[in-house]
């Protein structure tokens, strides 16, 4: 095990379940039946196995959902494992100079074996919304690469679409926020990072569970509460809109999973770019 990976892989999932994300689980209000330890836990069972040096990346996120469902009984984090698992192999390649390079080549590389491995999570995990479909159903066996298996799936999840698109969502909204705010602290790299996934496309998993037109009311939804952020005179009054965005989408039933696991991925991928050192922790 890299036990920097390890310990990088921990401190941005700590950073995202302190940063106030609107219908998401954080340190603020727990919500959809889950709590902020849950997610600890869950971070702190997987991380070993998401940094496992030379692992194949299926049998990373398999092997990460099994520890995951020894500490919790609910599905806390099978897609912030899909997206970091990659990044995890990723960096431990030395041939390219960029993480996104790297990236390039472990995605070029995953085979029917990966594939068949996080069916096996998908199905261990029994994500909400998941439902059945014609083509390399996870209740079945694997029959095409990994890669292959997540671009049949990039019209209804953004997650499978990064295996598909190289992560282009992760490095040019995610990433790119981040390296905007070199000089925040993580969790405020967290909420703006969220943010910016919220307002940017429909949440995948809203749309799974909910419908389009819930997942595009949500989506306007978002945009307007920005727009009142980024009006706002004050830090508290900033906080005070989005607190209330958050209650109404909990009251509703409403997680945009997807904006979150997306976020979690953005900041692994920033912070194993800029190395140990990354972003100042969070403020007292």
């Amino acid at each position: 095990m890299s036990a920097a990976t390890a310990e990088l892989f921990m401190a941005v999932c700590r950073a995202e379940v302190m940063a106030l994300k609107p219908g998401n689980v954080h340190v603020h209000a727990a919500g959809h039946g889950m709590t902020v330890e849950d997610f600890l836990q869950s971070a702190e069972a997987a991380a070993p196995e998401i940094a496992r040096s030379g692992a194949p990346v299926g049998e990373r996120i398999l092997r990460a959902v099994q520890a995951t469902r020894r500490v919790v009984d609910c599905n806390t984090n099978l897609g912030i494992l899909l997206l970091c698992a990659p990044l995890a192999r990723a960096a431990e390649l030395p041939e390219a100079p960029s993480l996104r390079d790297r990236l390039s080549a472990v995605l070029a590389e995953l085979t029917v074996e990966d594939a068949g491995a996080v069916f096996e999570a998908i199905r261990l995990a029994s994500p909400g919304g998941l439902g059945r479909v014609a083509e390399h159903d996870v209740a079945g066996a694997a029959t095409v690469d990994l890669r292959t298996a997540m671009a049949a799936a990039r019209s209804r999840d953004r997650i499978a679409s990064q295996y598909a698109d190289g992560f282009r969502d992760v490095f040019d909204i995610g990433v790119a926020c981040a390296r905007s705010m070199a000089d925040s602290d993580a969790v405020t790299l967290a909420e703006a990072v969220y943010l910016e996934f919220l307002t940017a496309f429909s949440d995948s998993h809203i749309l799974r569970k909910h419908g389009k037109d819930r997942a595009t009311a949500v989506l306007s939804e978002a945009r307007e509460v920005r727009r009142q952020v980024a009006a706002a005179a004050s830090a508290a009054l900033r906080r005070e809109h989005l607190f209330v965005f958050d209650a109404r989408l909990k009251w509703r039933g409403i997680n945009p999973g997807t904006s979150a696991d997306l976020t979690v991925a953005s900041l692994f991928a920033h912070r194993l770019e800029t190395g140990p050192a990354g972003p100042r922790g969070p403020q007292a």
